[in-house]
């Protein structure tokens, strides 16, 4: 019990003496007491940063992996489902794109992705494609764009959602590329797109900076094809049948 009263001080960033007072001096009933408090006040940190870091992602909506269907989505031979769930592609700092139609169940698995990283203490934010092109643009003509970059950066895992659903002229792209550029190799990149890579050029209004893009995500990186019709349109047949 001395062993783990010891190690709940050091995660509890109590100081050294603290730690030693607490093995050495200690009675029976006063470590078990002390076991208890610090155990509990250990749960109750994890859990207050957890909410922080659901919060501070701005997931537009909370997903998680139970329940998920995936038999419509086809996967490189090297990935499996599993390996998603235990979150190795962060840990390896992989990128995800995920293609296909709309309603699919891409943004449902991102954010689902996302929430379970949250659970394991990483730091990850979430934006549409379009949301994030405005904030950098914003912070470039106030002359803060260094800043915000460096609040968004320090993400382990970016959630680029809605990725080509709107043109973005040639200054928006230019602010993209900088976050995939800045964040290669160095954190996670989840991007959901319903356009086929042939086409990021013309969203994106320059074909050599898109490829740049394409390069830089696919080199650690694995393209997930959703395929079959939208869940949200099957929801919506199913309830007309049923009224």
């Amino acid at each position: 019990m001395r062993n783990e009263i010891s190690g709940f001080c050091k995660r509890l960033a109590f100081s050294q003496t603290s730690v030693e007072i607490c093995a050495n001096e200690a009675t029976v009933v006063e470590e078990q007491f002390l076991h208890q408090v610090f155990r509990r006040e250990l749960e109750h940190r994890n859990s207050a940063r957890k909410r922080r870091l659901l919060k501070d992602a701005s997931f537009p909506v909370y997903k998680t992996l139970e329940g998920y269907e995936n038999r419509s989505i086809r996967m490189p031979s090297n990935l499996k489902m599993d390996d998603l769930v235990r979150l190795e592609f962060i840990r390896k700092r992989n990128n995800l794109v995920m293609f296909g139609p709309v309603g699919t169940g891409k943004t449902h698995l991102a954010i689902a992705l996302g929430v379970a990283a949250c659970a394991t203490g990483m730091i990850v934010r979430y934006f549409t494609a379009a949301e994030l092109v405005v904030r950098l643009s914003e912070a470039h003509r106030a002359g803060t764009l260094e800043k915000v970059l460096k609040g968004i950066l320090k993400a382990e895992v970016l959630v680029i959602d809605e990725w080509g659903y709107v043109p973005i002229d040639k200054e928006g792209a230019r602010l993209l590329f900088r976050v995939i550029s800045d964040s290669y190799e160095r954190r996670s990149l989840i991007i959901t797109t319903n356009l086929e890579f042939s086409k990021w050029g013309n969203i994106f209004t320059d074909d050599q900076m898109a490829a740049a893009m394409i390069d830089r995500l696919a080199h650690h990186g694995y393209l997930l094809v959703f395929e079959g019709d939208s869940f949200r349109m099957k929801n919506a047949l199913m309830r007309q049948k049923t009224l």
